[in-house]
């Protein structure tokens, strides 16, 4: 009889542990799921943080994602911009702070480079989480403008006229709502980040 209780309990756990294993295949099956076509993920292109660190868009997937474009050498809407973003950063709840990315993505690599931007980062108090600096190839850096509906040309040297948008994606990379302007309210935006954050 205690050979069989034995026996009966092994048999149980097995099939226990087996189910647990499917429960395991399944979850990681569903979180890998396709991306959409109009998801940032499916770009190729290659980024450098401010830290020197060469990425894809891709390993960004999961967090919510806050976006600017900017140059640093820029005395006019840029530093406005950043203010905007800050003023963002500074309304989130903790829980948010700690699954959205507040990038600022350069216009202006020849200038922008991971050392300029890492100085950048330090002088505005920005160079922790969940701050982040990027910087591509002209090329990258056009194909993105294009995505986020920004447009920007160079009018000297040192200048450059550009839109002046904050762009919020969602985990998945899909682009899910924009705030166009500068000092605007950014209740709306703040209000995105959140119920996105709370779908996670």
């Amino acid at each position: 009889m205690k050979k069989t209780t034995i026996a009966f309990l092994a048999f149980t756990l097995s099939l226990y542990s087996c189910k647990k294993t499917e429960i395991k295949e399944q979850s990681k099956a569903e979180t890998k799921k396709e991306l959409s076509d109009l998801s940032i993920y499916n770009l190729p292109s290659k980024w450098t943080t401010q830290d020197g660190k060469d990425i894809e868009l891709k390993s960004l997937r999961g967090n919510v994602l806050v976006m600017v474009m900017i140059y640093t050498s820029c005395k006019a809407a840029c530093p406005r911009l950043v203010a905007d973003m800050r003023d963002i950063e500074s309304k989130l709840d903790k829980t948010s702070k700690q699954h959205a990315k507040l990038i600022l993505v350069s216009i202006d690599p020849k200038t922008d480079t991971p050392e300029r931007l890492k100085s950048f980062a330090i002088e505005n108090k920005m160079n922790q989480d969940p701050w982040i600096f990027l910087r591509s190839s002209e090329e990258n850096t056009r194909e993105f403008a294009a995505v986020l509906a920004v447009n920007y040309k160079q009018i000297s040297p040192m200048d450059f006229s550009h839109s002046n948008i904050i762009s919020v994606f969602n985990a998945e990379g899909e682009l899910i709502f924009q705030q166009e302007g500068l000092g605007v309210n950014n209740e709306k935006t703040i209000a995105t980040i959140n119920q996105e954050v709370a779908r996670l």
